[in-house]
């Protein structure tokens, strides 16, 4: 399922790159730039009317191949979705974290910077080893957000799959398959879009996920 793998981790790399962020002192915001002027087009330039949508191809009748697109299936069906936005959800509470404990890491080490010759020696010894403690907590914290954000990915994909496996077997045998392929991982260059069952698995898919008996 490396379409669903993709999809996922794009999401957790949210973290990834929040965190990383995070580890560093707040740079000076940078100059604000003129917005360029927007150009319009040709007065004469006809409008390109949009593509009316293509009536779905039937299936080839007596074809024992097929395919679907993973990606499509997961960005569209309502498992790949909710996977989604708890990946997601997790995301923004990790960050939200982070956020809090970078700004009171740097509001100490602003504190130290402005204190010259105000703060005693004990003081400023003091609020060294505070933002020492400090630095440390968020690095642990920014490692701690990636394992988890990557465990819960790693369990997603697998529910997925293993909720996914069960109606391609039952599309597959329905209409007497010798196999389906994952258009997106088998190199397919060219071929007939009635082959396309990716439309089909979602329907089952939300429904066999509306059928579920609720935990």
């Amino acid at each position: 399922m490396k379409s669903l793998k993709m999809m996922l981790a794009s999401v957790a790399a949210g973290v990834a790159l929040a965190t990383s962020a995070y580890a560093q002192t707040p740079a000076a915001p940078a100059p604000t730039q003129q917005k360029p002027t927007p150009t319009l087009p040709p007065a004469t330039a006809p409008a390109t009317p949009a593509a009316a949508p293509q009536p779905p191809r039937p299936f080839p009748e007596g074809s024992k191949f097929a395919f679907v697109d993973i990606q499509v299936i997961a960005s569209n069906s309502a498992e790949g979705k909710g996977a989604t936005a708890k990946l997601d959800e997790l995301r923004k509470k990790k960050n939200t974290e982070l956020q809090s404990k970078a700004t009171a890491l740097k509001s100490m080490q602003d504190k130290l910077a402005a204190g010259g010759t105000v703060l005693s020696d004990s003081a400023r010894a003091q609020l060294q080893k505070d933002i020492d403690k400090g630095q440390r907590d968020l690095e642990y914290a920014q490692t701690d957000a990636q394992t988890e954000v990557q465990d819960l990915t790693n369990q997603l994909q697998e529910e997925f799959q293993a909720k996914l496996n069960p109606i391609l077997e039952q599309i597959r045998a329905d209409k007497g398959l010798l196999m389906i392929f994952s258009s997106r991982d088998a190199g397919i260059v060219a071929a007939d879009m009635g082959l396309d069952l990716s439309d089909e698995v979602i329907k089952r898919f939300d429904a066999a996920a509306k059928s579920a008996p609720k935990k």
